[in-house]
């Protein structure tokens, strides 16, 4: 997913310099994020606030001002903006019914990165009341952040206008004439870029830190700066980002829908094993354990069924359309890779600390 948003930063920086090859973008925004993550704690926590701030005010001003527009038609020149968008030209099934079940087999990324916040449950003072809270934003932010923002967009300027070359917000203003709103919000959509950056090295970091400490990953990612921050896991975050760069120079046309793909399988996969440890961890569980837990899980276990099927379901279409099989086909390999090397080294060290226990 990270390295989707790395791309994406590439392509907003063309908004002002289209000229610029978009692999030098890519290069230099991983190790800017390389760097700060090499910086304590603190400073990252800091640093996501404020990209936070940032991109919050602004999608709630960007939705406010798109109102405006189609309300009062606030610098509509050329252009009818109306909510007969959303439904005119097809509306929701624009290229057919099988154009948005396709979909999902690249927008499902876009919705990963929630499962971070189980990874902060460690580090947070009262994790029962802040974890529970975080959780339950998640509808709301994506009613805010995605249904809100979608139906502003396309009640402003058809679907069939809008392409890839930039961010769509970018778009609509630029293409009413508003040519310094369309620089603002190309400023907070790198912000929010950089913020998803940064949050994925940190997440994705600290993930193998702890596995390091549970023997399920080399030894070497235990190791930290004086600020007490894992350097070696930012180090690896950082050279596997440098695969973007790489994919940018080769095929700058092609790559975002392949990182798409990609991402898609990864966080399918993240979220059918969190599912499936859920369903493994309350089979071991008492009835007193499980009325004790702090976190009743709604519409269990229908809920959790149905959205594996859901997960199985996308990842049969990554296999289906042609233009994301090679995600299925490199996700394929890279859980053969995993797999090899957990019977290499991670299984043997596991049985073998247990038989010093015993």
């Amino acid at each position: 997913m990270c390295l989707a948003d790395v791309t994406a930063f590439g392509l907003y920086m063309q908004f002002w310099f289209p000229d610029v090859p978009r692999w030098i973008w890519v290069l230099a925004v991983v190790f800017f994020i390389g760097a700060i993550n090499l910086l304590s704690v603190k400073v990252f926590g800091e640093l996501e606030f404020w990209f936070t701030l940032v991109k919050i005010t602004a999608i709630i001003a960007m939705i406010a001002g798109g109102i405006a527009i189609i309300v009062f038609g606030f610098g509509v020149h050329d252009t009818d903006a109306g909510i007969s968008h959303l439904w005119s030209d097809g509306g929701f099934f624009a290229t057919g019914f099988g154009g948005f079940i396709a979909c999902f087999a690249i927008v499902m990324f876009a919705f990963g990165g929630t499962e971070i916040i189980g990874i902060t449950a460690g580090e947070a003072e009262d994790p029962a009341q802040t974890i529970r809270k975080a959780v339950n934003t998640v509808p709301v932010r994506i009613i805010l952040f995605y249904i809100c923002t979608l139906a502003v967009i396309m009640a402003i300027i058809p679907w069939q206008t809008i392409n890839s070359d930039n961010s769509p917000f970018v778009q609509i203003f630029e293409n009413l004439g508003l040519g310094t709103a369309a620089s603002i919000l190309n400023i907070v959509v790198i912000t929010a870029a950089l913020s998803a950056i940064n949050s994925d090295v940190f997440g994705a970091g600290r993930m193998m830190f702890g596995m390091s400490h549970a023997g399920q990953a080399p030894q070497v990612m235990k190791r930290v700066s004086a600020n007490g921050v894992p350097w070696m896991t930012v180090v690896i975050m950082t050279g596997a980002l440098l695969v973007g760069v790489l994919l940018n120079y080769l095929i700058p046309d092609q790559v975002f829908l392949v990182i798409a793909s990609l991402a898609t399988f990864a966080t399918i996969f993240v979220w059918i094993m969190i599912l499936l440890s859920q369903f493994r961890s309350r089979a071991q569980m008492s009835a007193d354990e499980t009325a004790a837990l702090k976190f009743p899980v709604p519409l269990w276990p229908y809920g959790q069924i149905f959205a594996i099927v859901f997960l199985a379901f996308v990842i049969v279409l990554l296999g289906v359309i042609a233009d994301t099989r090679v995600a299925l086909l490199v996700g394929a390999g890279w859980l053969v890779l995993l797999t090899g090397a957990y019977y290499k080294w991670v299984k043997p060290a596991v049985s073998a600390a247990d038989r010093s226990d015993a």
